[in-house]
């Protein structure tokens, strides 16, 4: 009896042991983390790649360092990857890729929206998240986030284009590809707002295609002004394409005659605003697009689809308050409007 008393003893003694390890461990309540809006967060890290339109070029180098800083503050895998030119077979292959690699997410800056529906559709289906960047109206996506409302970004270039040339004469237009959405919302909000509020301004070439390629924006720039010699100003939709008018205004000696305006990033165009071969350049900062795409693409993983609506703060500069259409297209506030006075207040 002894003998048997002392081992129920013994098993009493280790099952209160193991109950109080257990009353440890748990403090009672929940240590799971929880993030800025009190919810649990899951604690699982991600692997996200962002396929941009091509590599090598400053607007994407900048892209980078935002996707880059998102990995490092939250621990994700992050890490960005495009074709060395700007075409979209080249990225439908490098998406493909990544299907096979079984990535968590896919964010994606598309060359022509149209080419890569098919292939974001058959990311999904195999339960890869995709964000979309520039591609306003895409289908096949869980949310496209736009730095600001295309048509109303073009409307802002106009006007400042329409300043320089004193609301009058003839201009052009160019974009990077006519499968390139936002390009061409831009230019459309652009001529709108020539035809409504400067009447004395004539558009006479429009959309003309550069391929992303600055070189290209030049020979187009000199073989429009060789059919309009009275040629008076430039808008150009890709990041190349304002600073291939203006080099090829330096070099025809036509600073002070043709107005030159578009989408580039200072360290681009600031040699053009220095010499006034350039009026005006108009971004978004493409390191919070970076950023603020990858931190939606973890919104979702984490079953978060909920929090990103109407007015919800995203936590970067213009992204603040966000406008939502038909539920998955996303629009902040976060044009810069940048010229010889103000370039040097941005190192990128």
């Amino acid at each position: 009896m002894n003998r048997q008393r002392r081992s129920l003893t013994l098993v009493s003694l280790m099952l209160a042991v193991l109950l109080l390890l257990l009353s440890a461990c748990s403090g009672g309540e929940s240590t799971q983390p929880q993030d800025q809006t009190g919810q649990q967060a899951s604690g699982k890290k991600y692997k996200i790649a962002t396929v941009v339109k091509l590599t090598g070029v400053a607007w994407f180098d900048r892209m980078n360092e935002g996707i880059k800083r998102f990995g490092e503050e939250t621990g994700n895998e992050t890490f960005m990857q495009g074709p060395q030119k700007a075409d979209a077979a080249l990225q439908v292959q490098i998406i493909e890729d990544l299907i096979a690699q079984k990535v968590d997410a896919i964010t994606v800056v598309p060359f022509s929206a149209e080419a890569l529906e098919p292939v974001l559709k058959k990311a999904r289906e195999k339960g890869i998240v995709v964000i979309t960047h520039e591609a306003d109206g895409f289908e096949n996506t869980d949310f496209n986030i736009e730095a600001f409302d295309n048509l109303d970004y073009g409307a802002f270039l106009m006007d400042s284009l329409a300043k320089s040339m004193g609301e009058q004469g003839e201009y052009m237009t160019t974009v990077g590809s006519l499968t390139t959405k936002s390009h061409m919302q831009w230019e459309e909000g652009a001529y709108k707002r020539q035809q409504e509020k400067y009447p004395n301004m004539k558009a006479v070439a429009r959309k003309l295609e550069t391929n992303d390629d600055q070189k290209t924006a030049s020979e187009k720039f000199r073989e429009t002004l060789k059919a309009f010699p009275n040629l008076k100003g430039f808008q150009g939709a890709s990041g190349n394409d304002a600073a291939g008018a203006a080099l090829a205004v330096e070099e025809m000696g036509l600073q002070g005659k043709v107005s030159v305006v578009g989408t580039s990033v200072p360290s681009v165009s600031k040699q053009y605003l220095e010499s006034g071969a350039m009026s005006m350049i108009g971004f978004w900062d493409p390191a919070d697009a970076g950023y603020v795409m990858n931190k939606l693409a973890v919104m979702v993983l984490d079953g978060k689809k909920a929090d990103i609506k109407e007015g919800a703060n995203l936590g970067v500069k213009g992204y603040e308050s966000i406008k939502v259409v038909n539920d998955k297209y996303l629009f902040g506030s976060a044009w810069v409007g940048v010229g010889k006075d103000n370039m040097n207040d941005y190192n990128f």
